[in-house]
């Protein structure tokens, strides 16, 4: 049976070449020397108070991003909205990493638009560590097959560990996913943030959870 603990301690076990593994590798130069520590530490907490809650949705992305969940060990997230995600599961805020905030994008379209909901969503990925290109940390590349196996296996066990009502699917390749490990959760498809797909996002996510009339909604749409 996953628990919370056991989940985060096969999480931090994963390895794969070109990848940064947030919950057992550090960044000598911009973590804490603690940092594994405080992501894992910090995961296991949310992981505990979600799975005593009613989920009402997991939204899924790709993989982990070098200015988001790279630093901060939670997906969807920076620096700068790391309290905020935290302080809403009532966990302690802890900041694993050190200087200047940084702030992505991906996480600031999706933490605009979740600062407005009341209902417990959880956020994750198909692949959870951060992957990139030979050479270059500072770079996101897509997850190979054999890292989506690994992924797909832990999404299994959160998706059973939180019963959500619905996985909401954030780009085309969440989608797929979902879809094969929806063990018949309801599956809806939302376009990425990034790339030109912010509004698109906004517009599917405030028709999705009511955050706006039917006029508002009509102009968020290209």
């Amino acid at each position: 049976m996953t628990t919370p603990e056991s989940f985060v301690a096969a999480l931090g076990k994963l390895k794969f070449e070109d990848t940064f593994n947030p919950y057992s590798d550090r960044c000598s130069v911009h973590d804490r020397y603690n940092a594994p520590s405080i992501r894992s530490k910090t995961l296991r907490f949310v992981l505990e108070t979600a799975s005593q809650r009613e989920i009402d949705s997991l939204w899924i992305g790709r993989d982990l991003g070098y200015g988001g969940g790279r630093r901060t060990g939670l997906a969807f997230t920076d620096d700068v909205h790391l309290r905020g995600h935290v302080e809403r599961w009532s966990v302690p805020f802890e900041r694993p990493t050190k200087g200047k905030e940084v702030q992505e994008r991906t996480a600031t379209a999706v933490w605009d638009i979740l600062s407005q909901i009341k209902k417990h969503v959880f956020l994750w990925n198909v692949f959870p560590l951060h992957s990139h290109n030979t050479g270059n940390p500072r770079s996101n590349r897509p997850h190979n097959a054999r890292e989506r196996r690994a992924g797909e296996n832990l999404l299994s066990q959160l998706i059973h560990l939180l019963e959500p009502r619905r996985l909401i699917a954030v780009g085309r390749d969440a989608e797929e996913v979902a879809h094969s490990l929806r063990d018949g959760h309801e599956v809806i498809y939302v376009r990425h943030p990034a790339y030109g797909g912010q509004k698109e996002f906004r517009a599917k996510m405030y028709a999705l959870y009511s955050l706006g009339n039917r006029k508002t909604i009509g102009k968020l749409w290209p």
